[in-house]
C-alpha cells in the first residue's frame, strides 16, 4: 500500500496554501515526494473557479472588504465558493495510477470520504451529480468539491462545513446554486446542535481518505519550499 503523507496546517491564508499546493504538485509530478494530503482552514475568502460567474458575488468590493473577506481566482473547477474558519478544507496532492485515472471516479471517491466522515458524527449525507457536485443533507450542502488534475496529479479538493459561520454564504450564490430554488448550506454543528471538535473531524477525514484511496496515512511536517 502506497504511503500518503498528511498534515493539518491550521488556519492558513488562501494564497499561501495555493502556492504550497503548486509547489507540491510539481514535486509529485517529478516523483520527488510521495502523495500528500493537506488539511487546513482558511481565513474568510471567496474563491472563483474556472467557470465562475462574478454575478454570483452579491456584494461590491467595498462591502466585501468591510467584512474582511479576501477574493482569489483559482484554477479549480466550479463556480464561486466561500472558505472561512470552522470549515475543514482538504487538498489531496496525489498521483492517480492506471485503473484510477478517471475524473468522475475521483470526485465520487472524494464524496465517499466526506460521506463516511459525516457518518462518524451521526450525520447521513449523500452525493449528487451535475451542478450539485458535493455532499448534501437533504437540500442543504454540507461540503463542496472543486478539483484540478494535471498529468493525473490532483490539486484543490473539498471544503466541509464543520463550525462555519454560515452567514458569510449570504455574500455569494454558493457554487451558482440559487437559494430560491430551495437549496442552502449547512454545517455539522448546526445539524447536530452541539459543538464539534475540528481535531476529531480531521482524524476522521484522514482515516477515511486512506481507506477510500487505499493509502497508508502518515502524518508529517510539511514546509513551504
Amino acid at each position: 500500500m502506497e504511503v500518503c503523507q498528511s498534515r493539518y496546517l491550521g488556519l492558513t491564508p488562501y494564497g499561501e496554501a495555493h502556492e504550497l499546493q503548486k509547489q507540491l504538485v510539481e514535486k509529485r509530478k517529478a516523483d520527488e515526494i510521495p502523495d500528500t494530503f493537506l488539511l487546513l482552514e482558511h481565513p474568510h475568502v471567496i474563491t472563483l473557479g474556472r467557470a465562475a460567474d462574478r454575478a454570483n458575488i452579491l456584494v461590491d468590493e467595498t462591502t466585501r472588504t468591510q467584512f474582511g473577506v479576501e477574493l482569489h481566482e483559482t484554477g479549480r473547477g466550479g463556480d464561486v465558493t466561500f472558505h472561512g474558519p470552522g470549515q475543514l478544507v482538504g487538498y489531496p496532492i496525489i498521483k492517480l495510477m492506471p485503473g484510477r485515472q478517471d475524473i468522475r471516479r475521483y470526485v465520487r471517491d472524494l464524496q465517499e470520504v466526506l460521506i463516511r466522515t459525516a457518518g462518524d458524527f451521526g450525520v447521513t449525507a449523500e452525493p449528487r451529480g451535475g451542478e450539485f457536485v458535493g455532499v448534501w443533507v437533504g437540500n442543504e450542502k454540507l461540503a463542496a468539491i472543486g478539483i484540478r488534475i494535471s498529468r493525473w496529479v490532483t490539486m484543490h479538493g473539498f471544503a466541509l462545513n464543520v463550525a462555519t459561520d454560515l452567514n458569510y454564504f449570504r455574500l455569494i450564490v454558493p457554487c451558482g446554486i440559487k437559494p430560491e430554488n430551495g437549496h442552502g448550506v449547512i454545517s455539522l454543528e448546526k445539524l447536530l446542535d452541539r459543538p464539534v471538535e475540528m481535531s476529531e473531524v480531521v482524524k476522521s477525514a484522514e482515516r477515511h481518505f486512506g481507506e477510500v484511496f487505499e493509502r497508508q496515512m502518515r502524518q508529517t511536517e510539511i514546509f513551504a519550499i
